[in-house]
């Protein structure tokens, strides 16, 4: 498929989508959002692809959400048709069954906050600030709302929904909203440095344990545990657990099926 507001490209079995519109920093428009949610179907249906990683151009802005001059005059009818992308875009990264990483530089705001999160682990340039400023405008953040408080609970959620406020990188790190904060010059070296070293886990072992780890989330305990069980009988019965096993008792490194 052929982009035009974003960069894919894979390698060494790293699918790498990039934000390519550092003019306007990065913004959602639909199109953007159905190329960023096309790649990512792109690099789920590719073997080659162990790992995700989702970052952008310029060190203005990772993404400053959507352009809110895109919401005037929507009916409610019509509003529903065009946030669809923004759906779909909540969705796509637990869809993905593969790992998934954000490298963040600069503003992340709205929507763009919620691309720079939606990753399983997020990793910002000393330089992010994150944002969802949408409520100054008389907006409500609906999308990234369902992610978030599962993120950093209940008030810490509440308390940047209603306020609108910017939080820099180091706050963000420490309410549990993003993984790591490194130095803006060593972003890019230390994603990649993680994307390769997760890339050389077992595929289908780490492609059933994320998937697990998603849905039991929205489990009582109780059920958890029991889904769990089935999942843990699942993934030992794999050739590549068992190719695992059997590495680590001969003291090699194992080559894995992908079985």
């Amino acid at each position: 498929m052929t982009y035009k507001s974003i960069l894919y490209e894979v390698q060494d079995g790293i699918a790498k989508v990039t934000l390519n519109i550092p003019e306007k920093m990065n913004r959602l428009s639909n199109e953007t959002m159905k190329e960023v949610v096309a790649a990512l179907k792109e690099a789920k249906e590719d073997d080659s692809v162990r790992v995700v990683v989702m970052a952008a151009a310029g060190d203005k802005a990772f993404c400053a959400g959507a352009n809110l001059a895109d919401f005037k005059g929507l009916s409610a009818v019509e509003g529903r048709k065009v946030f669809a992308a923004f759906a779909a875009l909540s969705r796509v990264f637990i869809d993905l069954g593969k790992p998934s990483i954000a490298a963040v530089n600069g503003l992340a705001l709205a929507g763009g906050c919620g691309l720079a999160i939606y990753p399983d682990i997020t990793i910002a340039s000393e330089n992010a600030k994150f944002g969802l400023p949408e409520i100054n405008v008389g907006v409500w953040s609906c999308m990234v709302s369902a992610s978030l408080p599962r993120m950093v609970g209940r008030k810490k959620a509440l308390e940047l929904l209603m306020t609108g406020d910017m939080i820099d990188a180091g706050e963000a790190e420490r309410i549990g909203l993003i993984n790591r904060v490194v130095p803006h010059d060593k972003l890019e070296e230390t994603v990649m440095e993680l994307a390769r070293k997760i890339s050389k886990k077992s595929p289908v072992v780490m492609n059933l344990g994320r998937d697990s780890y998603y849905t039991m989330l929205d489990m009582d305990f109780d059920k958890a545990v029991t889904y769990l069980l089935e999942m843990l009988a699942m993934i030992i019965g794999t050739e590549d657990c068992q190719e695992g096993v059997t590495a680590f008792m001969e003291k090699r490194k194992p080559v894995w099926k992908r079985k």
